[in-house]
C-alpha cells in the first residue's frame, strides 16, 4: 500500500496536492516505486489518506505532466518509464507551449503539461465544495428521468431562478423570478448582453484592465472597445465622462468586487459616480459581479443602487462551487429578461437542467454557506501571505486585495541585462520553468505588452514559482528577502 506522510498544517507553505507531488517524486527518483508499477485509483488513495479525490487527481495530474507517472484509459496511473532504453537515449524534454492569445483563451484549460498555474482564473481542486457536490449529485441520481427527458425552461430551472431572485433580494434587488435567465455561465451571459443589444460597430466602453473573455467577446461582435483606466478604487471617472462624451458608447462593462484581473473593488463615492455618469448619459451599465459572495459585506453593488434600471446584472457559480457545471444568470428588467432568453433559445436552445438542478441543491443543502464564509476567509488568508511574498521576492503589487483571487503586480527591479520586463517576456520566461503567468498584455482592450501580469493568489504556495523569480536578478532568495 502507498503510504505518504501529509499534513493539512502546510507543512513549509505546502499544499496538500504538493506533498503529493513531492512525495510519489522523491520515491521514484530513488526507484522505491519502479516503472510500471500501478498506483491506487485516485478514489482508494483519497480514501486511504482521508484526502479529497479532487486533490488526489490534481497532484496525479501534475505527476503526469511531469513524467513521473503514465495515464491509461481502463488501467489507471503507474509509473512513468522515464527513459528510453535502447542507445542510452533520453525520452523526448518537455517543451513549454507557445505563448499566444489562441493557447491563453482556450488551450490552457486542457493543457496539463504546465504543472504551476499561477495565472489560472480557477480556485485549485482542493478548495471546492466537495461534501455539497457530492451530497448533490447523489440528489440528481434519484431524479426519475422523466423530468429530465425534454429541454428545460428558457429561463431556466424555476426553482433555481426563484432562489437567486430570492438571494438578490437580499441585497436590496427587487426581482421576480421572471426577470432571472440562467445561462451557460456568466460568460454566455456576458455574450447573450452583447448578441440582444448592441450591433456591428457599436463602441463599448470596457475597464482598463479588464476580463480576458469578455474582450474576445467583443471582439468577435465586431464592436469598438474603448478602455477607461480602472485605479485602486474603481473607475477613473474623470476618463470615463470624457470617453462617454467622445465616443458616444452604448454600454459599460464592469466587474465590481475583487475584479479580474487586479482585484480591485469599487468604493461607495466611485460606484455612485459611474451610475450618475450613466444615468446622466442614458448608458446601458452591464455590472459582472461574479465574485461578489467572496467579497467583504456591505461592498457596494450598483444593480442594488440604481434597481435594474440602467444596469443589467450578471453572475454565476464558478468561484464557490466548481467551474464545470457553467451555470450562471442574468438579472434584468422583465422586458430585457425576454429578450435574452428569445436570444439564449437562438444561439444554443436552452441551459441544461440536469446542471442547473445540482447548482440549486448545493446552494440550499445547508453546506453552501458555511463554505463560501471559510472559502472567502482562507483567500483574504492567502492574499495577504502571497502579496507579502511578492513584495519580497522583487515584484510590486498595485493594492493588496480585501479577498478575491487575484493580485496584480509587476517585477520591481531592472534586470542585469538592461531590457525590459514586459510581461509578455515574463510569461515566456516563466513558461520555461514550467509556470504559467497571465500577462497583462491579455487584458488590455487595445493588447498593449504591459509590465503587470495577475497572480492566482490560491495556487501562490508552489517554491519553484518564487524561487523562478529570485532567479531573474540572479540573487538567492535570502539576499533578495532581507
Amino acid at each position: 500500500m502507498l503510504t505518504l506522510d501529509l499534513t493539512r498544517s502546510r507543512r513549509g507553505g505546502e499544499t496538500l496536492t504538493e506533498q503529493i507531488v513531492a512525495g510519489i517524486a522523491a520515491l521514484v527518483d530513488r526507484r522505491a516505486l519502479r516503472a510500471g508499477s500501478a498506483l491506487p485509483s485516485v478514489r482508494r488513495f483519497a480514501q486511504q489518506h482521508g484526502i479529497s479525490t479532487f486533490t488526489v487527481a490534481e497532484a496525479y495530474g501534475r505527476l503526469t505532466a511531469l513524467g513521473y507517472l503514465a495515464a491509461r484509459p481502463g488501467s489507471g496511473y503507474t509509473v512513468a518509464h522515464r527513459h528510453a532504453p535502447a542507445g542510452g537515449m533520453r525520452a523526448p524534454q518537455w517543451e513549454a507551449p507557445g505563448l499566444n492569445a489562441a493557447w491563453l483563451l482556450s488551450d490552457v484549460f486542457a493543457d496539463h503539461s504546465v504543472p504551476i498555474k499561477a495565472g489560472a482564473g480557477w480556485l485549485p481542486g482542493d478548495w471546492l465544495n466537495e461534501e455539497g457536490l457530492h451530497q448533490a449529485m447523489r440528489a440528481a441520481a434519484r431524479v426519475p428521468a422523466a423530468q429530465v427527458s425534454g429541454y428545460g425552461h428558457p429561463y431556466g430551472y424555476a426553482p433555481l431562478r426563484e432562489h437567486i431572485a430570492a438571494g438578490l433580494g437580499e441585497y436590496g434587488i427587487p426581482v421576480q423570478a421572471q426577470q432571472v435567465v440562467l445561462t451557460q455561465g456568466a460568460t454566455q451571459a456576458l455574450d447573450l448582453v452583447v448578441r440582444t443589444l448592441l450591433r456591428t460597430g457599436d463602441t463599448v466602453l470596457v475597464e482598463a484592465p479588464c476580463y480576458c473573455n469578455l474582450l474576445q467577446i467583443l471582439r468577435l461582435a465586431g464592436l469598438r472597445v474603448v478602455g477607461v483606466l480602472r485605479t485602486a478604487a474603481g473607475l477613473d471617472t474623470d476618463a470615463l465622462e470624457d470617453a462617454i462624451r467622445t465616443h458616444a458608447p452604448r454600454a459599460l462593462f464592469v466587474n465590481t468586487v475583487l475584479q479580474n484581473p487586479t482585484g480591485a473593488s469599487l468604493t461607495s463615492m466611485n460606484a455612485f459616480r459611474v451610475l450618475q455618469l450613466a444615468e446622466q448619459h442614458r448608458l446601458l451599465v452591464v455590472e459582472d459581479d461574479i465574485y461578489r459572495e467572496l467579497a467583504p459585506a456591505g461592498s457596494p453593488m450598483l444593480a442594488a443602487m440604481d434597481g435594474l434600471s440602467q444596469v443589467v446584472y450578471v453572475n454565476g457559480f464558478s468561484k464557490t462551487i466548481t467551474p464545470s457545471l457553467r451555470v450562471g444568470y442574468l438579472a434584468a428588467s422583465a422586458d430585457l429578461a425576454k429578450a435574452f432568453a428569445r436570444t439564449k433559445m437562438a444561439v444554443g436552445l436552452t441551459s441544461s437542467e440536469v446542471t442547473e438542478r445540482l447548482v440549486y441543491s448545493v446552494l440550499t443543502s445547508g453546506h453552501y454557506g458555511r463554505h463560501v464564509a471559510a472559502l472567502a476567509e482562507r483567500l483574504r488568508a492567502q492574499q495577504d501571505r502571497v502579496t507579502e511574498k511578492m513584495e519580497a521576492h522583487g515584484l510590486e503589487v498595485l493594492l493588496r486585495p480585501e479577498g478575491g483571487m487575484f493580485a496584480w503586480a509587476r517585477v520591481r527591479d531592472a534586470l542585469p541585462d538592461g531590457v525590459p520586463m514586459t510581461g509578455n517576456r515574463l510569461a515566456t520566461l516563466a513558461l520555461e520553468h514550467g509556470i504559467w503567468l497571465a500577462p497583462g498584455s491579455y487584458f488590455e482592450p487595445d493588447e498593449t505588452d504591459s509590465p503587470w501580469i495577475r497572480f492566482n493568489v490560491a495556487t501562490g504556495d508552489a517554491p519553484q514559482l518564487w524561487e523562478f523569480f529570485d532567479s531573474l536578478a540572479g540573487q538567492p532568495r535570502a539576499v533578495r528577502a532581507a
